[in-house]
């Protein structure tokens, strides 16, 4: 069954995951407006998606990005070594704007390691990769996580761990918890655009954080 079609606000919507997650929401029936930099290109065109230009860390320009949708999929992206912690003023901004155009619906990407889920990741991943290499990164995915959860909004985090280029399978792990025996530690773009979307379509895993992987059984 295929479901009522709605309006979607995508912030991110250059990057991977954003990307197909608009790509997925289109294709589904959505009305999508997609948020992209002033200096920015979305060489995309379809009758049910509407280009907005603007900054995901300014609340007005978000909130222009908002008017008349129901949800936001949020797939803030930035480079491993940035200094500025982008996904977490995005969050703020994102929580404000959603306050500001009575938008209850959030749907944002995290990262596998962080809050419940670190002390399962591989040692060296936890002692090295983390600390050393993306000792920021990390550092803003945890503020963005903190500014989403204390918020009055109906969140859900999605944590995937190291992302592939392959197609959306629909067949992986998700909300596992502590039964991590058996994960490749890997997941596709695309699927977690397609876990983005049905998160909404759903109305799953509200007020939620959950791990996304592959089991090898199944890969």
């Amino acid at each position: 069954m295929s479901p009522t079609p709605t309006s979607l606000a995508v912030l991110g919507a250059t990057g991977g995951i954003g990307r197909l997650a608009l790509d997925r929401a289109l294709q589904r029936g959505h009305q999508v407006r997609a948020l992209v930099r002033p200096n920015s290109s979305l060489e995309y065109t379809h009758t049910n998606l509407t280009v907005v230009r603007g900054d995901a860390t300014n609340v007005d320009d978000v909130s222009r990005l908002l008017e008349g949708t129901s949800a936001v999929l949020s797939a803030i992206g930035t480079p491993p070594r940035a200094r500025t912690p982008a996904r977490t003023l995005a969050a703020h901004a994102t929580i404000e704007a959603m306050q500001r155009t009575n938008v209850h619906r959030l749907v944002a990407i995290s990262v596998y390691g962080v809050g419940t889920t670190r002390p399962h990741l591989p040692f060296f991943t936890r002692a090295v990769v983390f600390p050393l290499f993306l000792r920021r990164v990390i550092a803003d995915h945890v503020t963005q996580e903190r500014a989403i959860e204390d918020s009055a909004v109906d969140w859900t985090l999605l944590r995937p761990p190291y992302l592939t280029d392959g197609p959306a399978t629909g067949t992986y792990a998700f909300d596992f918890g502590d039964d991590i025996d058996g994960l490749t530690w890997t997941i596709s773009r695309a699927d977690v655009a397609h876990h983005m979307l049905d998160a909404v379509e759903r109305g799953t895993h509200v007020r939620a954080a959950l791990g996304l992987s592959y089991r090898r059984d199944a890969a």
